[in-house]
């Protein structure tokens, strides 16, 4: 089952209310292998308890599952839970490109100092003659803007974004530890992620939701950004091989093999959705927004994973998912929701607002 974790290991993961997480956790402990998990997660907006109702509810599952709701940067917290597990799988991080703009510092606490939180207890830990396995969720936006080609984990970091830089920070923090103090760690970069439980301020499911409440879609600039879409099952599926399988020391791109430009990826989901392309807005592009993500996924599959879902097989269950599940978009849109979409795309919808686009894209837009 696994090369580089014991038999039915007992796992620390960061983060496991939110999107990525939860699926991990889903998939993890669906398995009835023995292994337990212990979610740690500070439920900001992004967080939702309700993302593990389906573990809870099952009795075997819940046996072997425990919610601690913390901070990854709180020494205390972290340093009671690490000794007593094999293993920490980080997917603690503040979410959006977005966000990253308008408040810079919160990721810098999450992504730097609560990553040295976590890398300290697990080094004490490994110390002390328990082994742990530190295994660092990235993103292919650590790479930049990719112009040409497609990149390697061998490749320069060049992130352009405050999000970008603290997941870079934190990769460099990562393999500091390895190097330093020789810390069993892994890192993952799973390119641009979609499925359901995804909180829905990034395109995919802002634009499902809007589409499927008839409201505008605020498209950056001529649409063409072009990225590699990962359905969220394969992006935990990943997560689990590499943490399974993977060297130490080691980075790992895990790519969707979906590349395909922003005007598309609306269409064919306007199309799932029932609506058409007059719901489109044009809006000014956000600052510094990068062309197109692409990564090599050789690497990974050279070690036997491939991701799964076809992309249009996974965006149709998407937009049925969220049009089945109004309560959970309803309570996701609750809280400071309204004022972070008016901070976002008020502005920018009210420029935009005269440019609604009547036709669909041009060919190749499915």
């Amino acid at each position: 089952m696994s090369d580089r974790l014991p038999d039915a290991p007992h796992l620390l993961v960061t983060g496991g209310a939110g999107f990525i997480g939860s699926e991990l956790v889903r998939q993890v402990l669906a398995r009835r292998d023995g292994t337990r998990i212990t979610v740690l997660d500070k439920l900001t907006y992004a967080g939702n308890r309700a993302n593990l109702a389906e573990v809870e509810a099952d009795p075997e599952q819940a046996a072997r599952f425990d919610f601690v709701h913390g901070d990854i940067a709180d020494p205390d917290v972290v340093g009671l839970l690490i000794p007593n597990v094999d293993a920490v799988v980080n997917v603690a991080a503040e979410t959006h490109v977005d966000r990253s703009i308008l408040d810079p510092e919160a990721f810098l606490r999450t992504g730097v100092i609560g990553v040295h939180t976590l890398l300290e207890a697990a080094r004490r830990a490994s110390a002390d003659g328990r082994p742990v396995r530190f295994l660092q969720v990235s993103t292919d936006e650590v790479y930049g803007d990719i112009e040409r080609g497609r990149s390697r984990e061998t490749d320069a970091l060049a992130p352009r974004s405050p999000y970008a830089a603290a997941k870079a920070a934190s990769e460099h923090l990562v393999h500091a530890y390895h190097v330093t103090f020789g810390l069993d760690t892994v890192i993952t970069r799973g390119s641009n992620t979609y499925g359901p439980h995804q909180y829905p301020e990034k395109l995919i499911p802002l634009f499902t939701t809007n589409a499927l409440a008839g409201e505008p879609l605020p498209m950056y600039g001529d649409g063409m950004q072009v990225r590699d879409w990962l359905h969220v099952r394969d992006h935990a599926a990943g997560i689990d091989f590499v943490l399974r399988h993977g060297e130490p020391g080691e980075a790992y791109n895990v790519a969707g093999g979906n590349e395909l430009p922003n005007r598309d990826v609306i269409a064919r989901l306007l199309e799932a959705a029932g609506r058409d392309w007059t719901l489109v807005r044009t809006v000014p592009d956000r600052p510094g927004h990068d062309r197109r993500y692409a990564m090599d996924g050789s690497k990974l599959a050279a070690l036997g994973w491939r991701p799964r879902v076809a992309f249009d097989e996974g965006l149709a269950a998407t937009v049925a998912w969220y049009r089945d599940h109004p309560d959970w978009v309803a309570s996701a849109r609750s809280g400071d929701w309204d004022a972070y979409y008016a901070r976002q795309y008020g502005a920018r919808l009210a420029a935009g607002q005269a440019v609604a686009m009547a036709e669909p894209p041009g060919e190749g837009a499915g």
